[in-house]
């Protein structure tokens, strides 16, 4: 008698989400199965990767982390365009790190400036990623989706506290929504359910569940992911059944372990590779939890992940 492998009944499917503009447009969903479980179910797109970049020069990166970048760190522009010319960038993520009220407070119009010099040097698709800041996040990204209107840019984070300001204005400027909640599955339904009840379309919200590094909360974050996928497949819950974001890379090297030197950790290896393998580790486990997008920082890290990705895709 040979043996046949237990099979799970998928009832749901992951809404497929298209990002971008039409002539550079990127759809992502689409599953029917949990993650790469193709044995059961299809997953028609693969995930996809955006490769960040910041509005103002980083001041704390490790240099692992900063050397693929040094000739262009000082230009957002121009480092988006070397993402995608040297290294095959899927996607940007422009990380509007210097609005913070808390570091450089740097004025809307000036996110607006650095948006849209990022947004014309590409032919990716574009997240902009406010500083996390309520106040100073609705005030930069509602007006960087009128200054950007038609441009279907992915906005984020946007909060519970933010989504109606927000909500309205991805719905008058024709963007999407990246939904953020602190790890918790109920909150993440609830604040897809609002943005609904705004009137906002489904075909233009991902959902960002909030992530951690590995060996900084990653386990609970893989768990709240898992729960997600399960309600949206097999409990057929439409309020979950969208594609999933994942900004890691900034989790990631902002560790004590990405950052030491190997001056001042000789045992733990190489900064370089330990770096990139942190990363990259990260990575994969949301890939395998069920994300859609990874927001990634180095390039090294990033093929290891287009290789598992294609590993487990079977192409």
């Amino acid at each position: 008698m040979g043996f046949e492998i237990p099979k799970i009944s998928y009832n749901g499917a992951i809404k497929e989400i298209p990002l971008g503009k039409e002539s550079n447009r990127i759809t992502v969903g689409g599953e029917t199965c949990y993650p790469f479980h193709l044995f059961e179910g299809n997953m028609p797109l693969p995930p996809k990767i955006a490769m960040e970049v910041y509005d103002a020069t980083p001041e704390e990166w490790p240099q692992a982390a900063l050397a693929p970048f040094a000739d262009v760190v000082h230009d957002p522009a121009a480092w988006a365009q070397k993402c995608v010319a040297s290294y095959g960038a899927e996607m940007i993520a422009l990380q509007l790190a210097s609005t913070d009220p808390n570091a450089q407070n740097t004025t809307a119009e000036q996110a607006v400036e650095a948006t849209k010099k990022v947004a014309a040097a590409i032919e990716v698709p574009l997240i902009v990623w406010g500083c996390g800041n309520v106040e100073k996040d609705t005030e930069v990204l509602k007006r960087i989706a009128e200054e950007c209107a038609g441009e279907n840019l992915i906005l984020g984070p946007v909060e519970e506290d933010t989504h109606k300001a927000l909500g309205a204005a991805a719905i008058a400027y024709q963007h999407t929504i990246a939904a953020s909640t602190p790890i918790d599955i109920n909150l993440a339904k609830q604040l897809n359910i609002l943005l609904g009840n705004l009137g906002v379309p489904d075909e233009r919200i991902i959902v960002d569940p909030t992530v951690g590094g590995l060996g900084y909360g990653l386990e609970y974050c893989y768990s709240v992911m898992e729960r997600d996928r399960m309600a949206a497949l097999t409990q057929e819950d439409e309020r979950l059944q969208f594609p999933i974001l994942c900004n890691l890379a900034k989790e990631v090297w902002k560790v004590k372990e990405a950052k030491l030197s190997d001056e001042e950790a000789p045992l733990l290896g190489d900064s370089t590779k330990r770096g990139v393998l942190l990363e990259a580790m990260t990575a994969l486990l949301f890939l395998l939890a069920g994300g859609d997008i990874l927001i990634m920082r180095h390039p090294d890290a990033i093929q290891l992940v287009k290789g598992f990705i294609n590993d487990l895709m079977g192409s």
